[in-house]
């Protein structure tokens, strides 16, 4: 037996797998992720490394094959119960090993690490005085200089002495040799949480946050970990009860990882924690430089953090003793990695905690379909909060149908009734939220008569738009040509919606001269900070209206928005996605839950071409029950996730004409291996991009109700492509269920 060894991973790079044999006296107790003792380089010195993986053949020459030493016995090591992790997301996910590794593991970044450095006298004060003044009958005046301080002050900052005493090194080191004084050094970890002051507030909890609490509270002393779904509504006070959850856990002695669905929200949410649990919170996100990434990893590693917030990458951070993983917003895309392995955090942190048993809570207004779906199966234990924490209405929703604003000669971005709204706030001196949803941006075709979209008559999803001219089924591949009259009603007012949160703002200014306008997108935020810039002049009511994508209605609390208009909301209904009612459903419903969260009540205006879509209608009512009821009909009658599951076999090639050989090859052999499975192979397709920097792209799908099914199917496909010479010319990728292809 043989096993694949990854070597001190504090110092590579993590590009290299070794293989060493196993001796008979460990087989069968080796696993991967356990720590082991090896004979590296030339000298063979002792070394620790980690198993990743345990197999029967060896790849290399059989003389030259060193044998492990032992298993390390001091105890599992962090870095081994996150290596046992990336061997399950490789299994689970595909790809390689090392690409698992190099997600789930700090690596050391060569940053210069930063030192206190102070110096410390080691004398009696009468000593010190007796080498004070031979210093100065010998004429030694620079250490004559320097012993006179530490007599001051026997404690002296390394920067201090030699900045404003002008000592150099050579005579530190000097009296160092001579026993006067120590050099120490102590290592100072970046903190990118920047102090408020700001005490926290007393917190009146409703009976529905105490219910939830107290539940997670009883199991977790009596020792259940298990994945909580907490499912409340808009400003039901989920993160409140996060904390509670958490103190439980640190109280225990043990550490919390918050996740949180985009950078945007990091500033509110941490300065939440902060007030609660002071400075052992820390954050990660992609806007820290690599030095403080790496930094708070070490200082969660010490012990010296006991919660960590941040998005995707934070599930990873190498708690000594994890109790609980927590996700909020759990329904967001983001949570799902778009590079391999393309691993969702919501399946890979359950399977985290059941390894380092921790516990595991999802939160969301509007849960995704999975979420709900295991929850109604008893797998997740469901909690709910169905009123706001202070008991305020939740916003009076309006429907606004801009087919019959066209009939009646408006066609301006926002309606009549939206526009009637918005100067009546601005009177009154309230907030005004805009929200564009620009998911699907110019994906679709509508008719702007009848609301009527073009879809695919096999997929059940909308068709694209190619620049050719063609109309185009991103799952199965079905064509047909542009349409310039409307199939229902004949009308010739059918296209493509057009406009951005630039045009929108500069309607909006148009319209309202006097009003103070910002803009939250891609483009404004770029900079370092610019999100916590916006978002707190927001707050602190330096403008009135604030003009935004999807990233201004997740999670905010603005007391005085009492408005909120949404733009568009077909644009993601009709995307090529069969998610795309659930995230219309969730952006509805989130954005609407940005108004009245203060002492007023808030209204809400969503501009629709299609009024009467299941998705529309449930979001106004705020009622997820009714919108799961009749999405998960859908997602059985055609198979899609969550009733089934969903392989996508991305491939990439710069030859088009290898690439369709290479597809039709892979269709093939997947038919072959999946005959005795009720699995379905659809495709080739191309995806929403079909070519990026002169490569072509496509995507093979294959269904099926299991998962394991899949995961037997793609570990048959690698094995293939390992095994014919032809792919090496193409990227090959896995992914499971995906949250959209483009």
């Amino acid at each position: 037996m043989f096993a694949d060894v990854i070597v001190d991973i504090q110092h590579e790079k993590l590009d290299k797998i070794f293989q060493y044999r196993i001796p008979e006296r460990l087989e069968g107790e080796l696993q991967p992720g356990m720590e082991v003792i090896v004979p590296f380089g030339k000298a063979s010195r002792k070394t620790k490394g980690y198993v990743t993986a345990v197999s029967e053949t060896c790849d290399y020459d059989l003389s030259k094959v060193k044998e492990i030493e032992d298993i390390s016995r001091q105890g599992v090591a962090i870095e081994a119960k996150l290596i046992a992790l990336a061997a399950w997301m490789k299994e689970h996910y595909g790809g390689t090993m090392i690409q698992a590794l190099k997600t789930v593991l700090p690596i050391r970044q060569k940053e210069n690490a930063r030192v206190k450095r102070r110096l410390r006298l080691l004398l009696t004060e009468e000593e010190g005085k007796a080498k004070l003044q031979f210093y100065l009958e010998k004429n030694q005046k620079a250490r004559a200089r320097l012993m006179a301080a530490l007599l001051d002050e026997p404690v002296l900052e390394y920067e201090l002495v030699t900045k404003k005493l002008n000592i150099t090194l050579t005579v530190i080191r000097a009296l160092e040799e001579q026993g006067v004084l120590a050099l120490e050094e102590e290592r100072v970890y970046r903190n990118p949480v920047k102090e408020t002051g700001q005490a926290q507030s007393e917190i009146v909890f409703t009976e529905e946050q105490k219910n939830a609490v107290s539940r997670f509270r009883q199991d977790y002393r009596e020792g259940r970990r298990n994945t909580y779904l907490l499912y409340g509504v808009t400003g039901s006070g989920k993160t409140e009860v996060y904390m509670e959850m958490i103190r439980t856990v640190v109280d225990m002695g043990k550490q919390a990882i918050v996740l949180i669905p985009e950078i945007a929200l990091t500033y509110q949410t941490v300065m939440r924690f902060y007030r609660c649990f002071g400075d052992r919170v820390s954050i990660m996100n992609s806007r820290l430089s690599p030095g403080e990434r790496y930094d708070q990893m070490m200082r969660a590693k010490a012990g010296e953090v006991d919660v960590m917030i941040g998005p995707r990458s934070a599930l990873f951070t190498p708690f000594p003793d994890l109790g609980l993983i927590v996700i909020d917003e759990e329904h967001e895309p983001t949570y799902k990695s778009e590079q391999a392995p393309r691993y969702h955090a919501r399946e890979t942190a359950v399977k985290r905690a059941q390894m380092e048993g921790a516990g595991v809570v999802l939160g969301s207004a509007t849960p995704s379909l999975e979420a709900m779906y295991r929850a109604r199966r008893g797998e997740y234990v469901l909690l709910e909060m169905k009123n706001r924490s202070r008991m305020q209405k939740l916003p009076q929703v309006e429907i606004v149908d801009l087919r019959q604003e066209m009939r009646e000669g408006s066609r301006s971005v926002l309606s009549r009734r939206l526009k009637e709204l918005m100067a009546d706030r601005l009177e009154k001196k309230e907030q005004i939220m805009l929200f564009l949803n620009r998911r699907g941006y110019s994906g679709f075709i509508s008719c702007r008569e009848c609301g009527h979209v073009v879809k695919c008559p096999h997929c059940s999803v909308s068709l694209s738009v190619h620049r050719d001219g063609r109309m185009v089924c991103h799952y199965c591949g079905y064509t047909q040509h542009k349409a310039v009259v409307c199939p229902e009603c004949g009308s010739r007012h059918i296209g493509e919606f057009r406009a951005g949160t630039q045009q929108i703002e500069d309607i909006v200014r148009e319209l309202f001269p006097a009003a103070r306008v910002l803009r939250m997108d891609m483009d404004t935020t770029r900079q370092k900070d610019s999100y916590e810039k916006i978002l707190s002049a927001f707050a602190n009511e330096e403008a009135d209206i604030l003009v935004g994508t999807q990233m201004i209605v997740k999670g905010h609390d603005f007391p005085n928005v009492t408005l909120v208009g949404v733009l568009a909301a077909d644009m993601s209904l009709y995307t090529d996605d069969y998610r795309s009612g659930e995230r219309t459903f969730q952006l509805l419903t989130q954005a609407a839950g940005r108004a009245g969260r203060g002492e007023r009540q808030g209204q809400v205006v969503i501009q629709t071409y299609s009024p009467e879509h299941y998705a529309v209608v449930t979001a106004a009512a705020q009622d997820y029950g009714a919108f799961y009821e009749e999405e998960i009909r859908y997602r059985e009658l055609m198979g899609y996730p969550p009733a089934e599951n969903l392989l996508a076999v991305l491939v990439s090639c710069g030859d088009e004409e290898l690439l369709e050989r290479g597809c039709h090859y892979l269709k093939e052999y997947a038919l072959r291996v999946s005959r005795r499975t009720k699995a379905a192979v659809i495709g080739p397709a191309s995806p929403g991009v079909d070519k990026i920097k002169d490569i072509y792209r496509r995507v093979l799908y294959i269904k099926a109700p299991e998962y394991d099914t899949l995961t037997g199917i793609k570990d048959r496909l690698e094995q293939y492509i390992d095994m014919n010479a032809g792919f090496d010319k193409m990227r090959i990728q896995f992914d499971f269920n995906p949250m959209g292809i483009s």
